[in-house]
């Protein structure tokens, strides 16, 4: 959505000014909460930068804000005195300063939604929507809550994949530090004793002695070659396209891919659930959720958007831009005909959430045995490779 700087004279104070985003010119005056003939001059600017929930380089604790806010709501506190609570507890300075300038605006008269724009670096897109949906049919508390469910199965789901990838990432990180020291500190001395056998062994010894003398004459060499290939790996990591194109090679992977494709589907359905039972209009939920899904499937929901604003039922959008399960798919249909869409897609979501203990068990049952063989294997085979050679020194001697 665009931005605009909007100066506005509300009836109860002086002349204001306010940044915010919002979808078009005709909208500014509900967000800011004053009458059209309130506001007198509105200067768009360039899009902003998309926001993040990270407040100087730390994530803002969004679950723990939209859980206290709601608790602090529902037990009757108004909403500047919860926003004061919530600052006056806070430890982290960047947090605090987030929370003193969102009731900054509110006491200047802006809506919270507005106050929370304003803050993109703590507040994400998701958690605004939510907001302007919900704050003047006095049901913001139920949906903070639901937005705190939200990031509790978003972070509990991340927690079940780290922990099912530790052991893995332990077992490479052990293996290749092994095949390392292997290469770079036993193989040079094997060389230096073996130089005299000549050429009389195998391809696989010889190409080893061969490395292994290089890394014994040229350490420094060796060393600056891995450390270049390893940030080399970190910055290819960190750039958008090789991530897109990482995890859609990941998707086709004959076991994982599947469960994988299921999930970020989940949190599509649950996303988008949450936005339409607040209110948000479809093309705007989906506009939202949009930068929350996976990579190689955020030009699919861009498509589905289009599809969506040109009048096509939004089941058979779905279909069409291959983001519905079977199982979805027919919950769709049902949601269309009862008109509780939101309903069903939260259904959905639930209904796949099954697959997130599935892909940790084939993790834990599958990929660590292998891991553990092909290991197993390069180490073995390089030891059977380094010894083969003292094996036909021995025959020779003999």
């Amino acid at each position: 959505m665009p931005d605009y700087i909007v100066r506005y004279q509300p009836e109860q104070a002086g002349l204001q000014q306010a940044r915010l985003q919002a979808p078009d010119r005709q909208a500014l005056a509900g967000l800011l909460g004053v009458s059209p003939q309130r506001i007198l001059s509105v200067q768009e600017v360039e899009e902003a930068p998309a926001p993040t929930s990270s407040v100087r380089g730390k994530r803002f604790p969004l679950q723990l804000f939209s859980q206290e806010l709601a608790v602090l709501l529902g037990a009757g506190v108004s909403l500047v005195e919860a926003l004061e609570t919530l600052s006056e507890k806070e430890a982290q300075p960047a947090v605090r300063a987030a929370l003193e300038s969102v009731v900054h605006a509110l006491k200047a008269g802006q809506p919270l939604s507005a106050a929370l724009r304003a803050q993109p670096q703590a507040f994400d897109e998701l958690i605004c929507a939510l907001v302007a949906a919900n704050e003047r049919s006095g049901q913001l508390a139920p949906a903070l809550a639901q937005h705190a469910r939200y990031l509790a199965w978003v972070q509990q789901l991340r927690d079940r994949l780290v922990a099912a990838c530790v052991y893995p990432a332990l077992l490479l990180g052990v293996g290749s530090a092994v095949i390392l020291f292997l290469l770079l500190f036993v193989l040079p001395r094997f060389a230096g004793i073996l130089d005299g056998l000549g050429s009389d062994l195998p391809w696989g010894s010889l190409a080893l002695l061969r490395f292994g003398r290089f890394a014994g004459e040229h350490p420094l060499a060796v060393a600056l070659s891995l450390g270049g290939a390893l940030l080399s790996a970190v910055l290819a990591l960190r750039s958008a396209p090789v991530r897109a194109a990482l995890q859609a090679r990941l998707w086709t992977l004959p076991a994982i891919g599947p469960r994988l494709r299921v999930l970020a589907l989940a949190r599509f359905y649950r996303s988008l659930a949450m936005l339409l039972a607040a209110g948000v209009p479809a093309l705007q939920a989906l506009k939202i959720v949009q930068p929350l899904m996976a990579l190689p499937w955020q030009d699919a929901v861009a498509r589905l958007a289009t599809a969506v604003g040109e009048g096509q039922r939004f089941s058979e959008a779905l279909e069409a831009q291959g983001l519905a399960t079977p199982v979805a798919r027919r919950m769709v249909r049902v949601g269309e005909r009862s008109g509780e869409l939101a309903a069903m897609l939260e259904r959905a979501a639930a209904f796949h959430d099954e697959e997130a203990v599935r892909l940790t068990d084939f993790l834990s049952r599958a990929l660590n045995p292998a891991l553990m063989l092909v290991m197993g294997v390069l180490i073995g085979g390089i030891i059977v490779l380094m010894y083969l050679p003292i094996f036909q020194l021995v025959e020779q001697v003999q």
